[in-house]
């Protein structure tokens, strides 16, 4: 079980730097799609010594979101823009890429000198689930797409899922399912802004707002 647990954190972490080196935005929902599913997975294995109703429910509420629910909002999105591709983002993908790479690093560094508890699942669950969250932060401010956008929204959240699994075990299920709930409203209302800016704009690129006059 561990060696497949930490297998699968390996993936959520190459997952993130494939994510920064990606033009293509179908491809990228895929990416987040799976690693949406793999979440869900790690939650279970995580807890595979003491699976409960609330861990299974919340382990199947993730894949379920964000493995299938909300990367069909995002294509019915991406065919709505008839958009392929982002294009030239503010920081480059191979700098992009690097700088995933870095994070991890000092994602790292900070969880080895983090007052975690004991309790945590994997010694690699924390500066994975922290780099996820630089990832997703770094796809939001620095992608042009507002589909982009919205996918760096979701890696961020996949980040605090990650966190919590790793080492909020005992959290409370309404909690945890209260963030599975707001992203949900929060792809579903990105999905809309998307369809109402390439309609009024014949594009997702969200530089062209700045062409708004008062």
């Amino acid at each position: 079980m561990v060696t497949a647990l930490e297998i699968l954190i390996v993936f959520l972490v190459f997952s993130n730097l494939r994510l920064l080196g990606l033009s293509r935005l179908n491809a990228s929902i895929r990416t987040v799609a799976a690693q949406g599913v793999v979440l869900g997975i790690i939650a279970l294995l995580a807890n595979a010594h003491h699976i409960t109703w609330r861990i299974l429910t919340i382990a199947c509420a993730g894949i379920v979101l964000k493995g299938v629910v909300f990367p069909v909002l995002l294509y019915r999105a991406l065919r709505a823009a008839k958009v392929r591709r982002e294009v030239e983002p503010y920081l480059g993908y191979l700098p992009s890429v690097l700088a995933g790479v870095g994070a991890f690093l000092i994602s790292l560094w900070v969880a080895a000198r983090l007052p975690l508890p004991e309790a945590t699942v994997s010694t690699l669950m924390v500066p994975a689930a922290l780099s996820t969250m630089f990832v997703g932060l770094l796809l939001t401010v620095t992608r042009k797409k507002a589909l982009s956008q919205a996918l760096g929204y979701l890696v961020f959240e996949n980040g605090i899922y990650a966190f919590g699994v790793g080492v909020a075990l005992e959290a409370p299920v309404l909690v945890e399912m209260g963030i599975l709930l707001d992203v949900f409203v929060a792809v579903f209302v990105m999905g809309i802004a998307v369809f109402h800016i390439s309609r009024e704009f014949d594009s997702i690129d969200t530089t062209k707002l700045a062409t708004l006059k008062e």
